[in-house]
């Protein structure tokens, strides 16, 4: 379709029966705009009316390479016919080719497959904390971990116990101890923080969730730089920042830093079965041993075989590209909206983050109106919206779906 055959959508439709119906059975952690999908392809979402809507949020960029992209549900299908899990408790036909190619693209010498990003977060914090013991000798249960402001690494008690936004905190205590939170960006303050106990920094090289914020230039080479001198592991969740997002497949590569640990997830199922995984040299995966740790779906055929044509898809390094090329329109049409609207914008590849003047309306508003132009977004913390289009859409796509914002936020 043109994007001129995006169609406003109506009220009192068959999804608006379907909202209804989904939010009447389904506990509320999640406050989703009314829309209700039945199809999609590349870069564009059908709701069960027929009406079409352009996808700029990509699943957080779970679905980097768009909807049913014919590689990847190719992949599922043909390994559907033949396996799909056998638990960690017998070796697959897919899973040693799935661990080498991730290894090879990370350039390290282990993988541990896991589901979700917060289980290969969790899996990265009880890997840091078993090497500080093992490894670098901290006394039992003193090991603690640097974190930063504004972080969002998942969502289980551990993870938010260590989170400083009050919504995904309250209520969820008592939380486990042994994180340290510094300033994000400051260079200086985690520095300062790690002691003879530390044992990782967790960082993500740009926070998604707290509105696509790019720290300052030189401070992953900063971090880097210290925690091999303090002998620190550096653990990067590139959970939504890597694989392709920001125009390297890592954001890590922007300042070509090599973390210890690469946390990775969302895009690596490639928008068909949930996967993540971290990865590292043996010197640091090597501390586990039957028994201490695992997952029942982790790692199995379906997911290892999906996993396997996303890092085939990457080593080919087109998505990379197309993210890089896309990003001068994205960047320049973005800043055209600054005082017309918008109060900032960052962006990093095909990734945006854009701060809304208060005077339009909050985050969540400015959404709803863009869904009723056929354009679909997420907002994040009241005033801000994230773009994360799929890195196949077209620029003509992209350049439609930031006229529709421009007008929107001009108050049109």
């Amino acid at each position: 379709m043109t994007v001129t055959e995006s169609v406003t959508k109506s009220t009192h439709t068959r999804s608006d029966v379907e909202f209804g119906r989904a939010e009447a059975r389904t506990a509320h952690n999640y406050h989703p705009l009314p829309v209700v999908v039945a199809h999609a392809e590349g870069a564009w979402m059908t709701d069960v009316d027929g009406t079409r809507f352009l996808d700029l949020l990509a699943g957080y960029s779970a679905l980097n390479f768009g909807h049913s992209h014919p590689r990847l549900i190719g992949a599922a299908h043909a390994q559907l016919d033949k396996l799909t899990l056998t638990s960690r408790a017998f070796v697959h036909d897919q899973f040693a080719d799935f661990t080498a190619k991730l290894g090879d693209l990370c350039g390290k010498d282990l993988v541990l497959p896991m589901n979700t990003g917060a289980e290969a977060v969790e899996t990265a914090i009880k890997v840091a904390r078993k090497w500080g013991y093992q490894v670098k000798g901290v006394p039992a249960d003193q090991a603690t971990i640097i974190v930063a402001s504004g972080n969002f690494h998942g969502r289980t008690t551990t993870i938010v116990g260590f989170s400083d936004d009050e919504e995904a905190r309250a209520d969820f205590g008592p939380f486990a101890p042994g994180f340290t939170t510094v300033p994000y960006g400051d260079l200086a303050a985690l520095e300062a923080a790690i002691d003879e106990n530390t044992v990782a920094v967790l960082i993500e090289p740009i926070q998604g969730e707290g509105g696509v914020v790019i720290p300052p230039e030189g401070y992953l080479k900063g971090i880097r730089e210290v925690c091999t001198r303090e002998n620190v592991l550096f653990a990067a969740d590139e959970i939504q920042a890597g694989l392709g997002r920001t125009g390297r497949t890592f954001a890590c590569d922007h300042e070509d830093v090599v973390p210890d640990i690469y946390v990775l997830g969302k895009a690596l199922g490639g928008g068909v079965v949930p996967v993540s995984a971290i990865v590292a040299n043996r010197d640091v995966l090597g501390v586990l041993q039957p028994g201490q740790h695992g997952s029942t779906f982790g790692g199995n055929a379906l997911a290892c075989a999906v996993g396997s044509e996303v890092v085939d898809m990457l080593a080919t390094g087109d998505f990379q590209k197309r993210a890089d090329e896309l990003s001068t329109l994205l960047r320049e049409r973005l800043e055209a909206m600054i005082g017309h609207g918008v109060v900032a914008v960052r962006v990093r590849g095909l990734w945006a983050g854009v701060d809304i003047d208060p005077s339009v309306g909050t985050g969540r508003e400015v959404c709803e109106r863009l869904m009723a132009r056929g354009v679909l977004a997420k907002d994040t913390h009241g005033s801000t919206i994230r773009l994360a289009p799929p890195l196949v859409i077209s620029p003509e796509d992209l350049a439609w779906g930031l006229d529709q914002l421009a007008e929107v936020v001009a108050g049109s």
